[in-house]
């Protein structure tokens, strides 16, 4: 169970219930503000009924003092975790440890959501050998970091003509990189740019 504080503080971090400094204006305690909970827990519960949900109970719908009296048999908190359900839901679950596997859910969804670096790499349709190999060095450790390459073969002016040139090009490009990465897609022509995708393998 969530440790209170005196009298007037009834949560882990010692919030003032209701009163002077409500509504998120929090007294400060040795010059600093007190941490507001992300949840109502416990005694800051309020209404008449809610559904009772937690590891190793069945879920009934009970009083709020009931709810409240079975956590505390348990040496737990009663965590507020859907408040707009009818009868709003309630977890009998420790609290702290609550909070650190959201933070930890929240991490894995922020870094599943990041955005995707891509690299660009451009070549001519008349690229020499050693610039080539210079360029795929490059590409594979772009590969390595997990980003994204796109490398496009350019056609300047009349240079268009050579279009079958740079599809070879880059099918070699993308030969020499089968082991750090995958193509996305063939190589396709857009306006004077010839382009393919290649995402890093896992």
């Amino acid at each position: 169970m969530a440790k209170v504080g005196g009298p007037g503080f009834n949560n882990t971090y010692n919030r003032p219930s209701g009163g002077a400094g409500g509504g998120g204006n929090f007294p400060r305690r040795g010059g600093r503000f007190i941490k507001k909970n992300p949840h109502r827990i416990n005694e800051e519960i309020t209404g008449r009924e809610l559904r009772v949900v937690g590891e190793g109970i069945e879920s009934a719908v009970m009083s709020v003092r009931d709810a409240i009296e079975l956590a505390k048999t348990m040496e737990l908190d009663l965590v507020e975790i859907s408040p707009s359900a009818e009868p709003p839901v309630c977890k009998i679950t420790d609290y702290k440890k609550f909070l650190y596997q959201q933070k930890k859910k929240q991490k894995e969804i922020k870094k599943k959501t990041q955005n995707v670096i891509i690299k660009e790499i451009r070549f001519g349709p008349n690229t020499d050998e050693h610039d080539f190999n210079f360029k795929l060095k490059h590409a594979i450790g772009f590969l390595q970091d997990g980003a994204k390459v796109k490398a496009y073969v350019f056609f300047k002016g009349r240079a268009i003509i050579y279009k079958e040139r740079g599809e070879i090009l880059l099918l070699k490009f993308v030969q020499e990189l089968e082991e750090w990465g995958k193509v996305e897609s063939m190589p396709q022509l857009e306006g004077k740019k010839m382009i393919v995708m290649i995402t890093p393998k896992k």
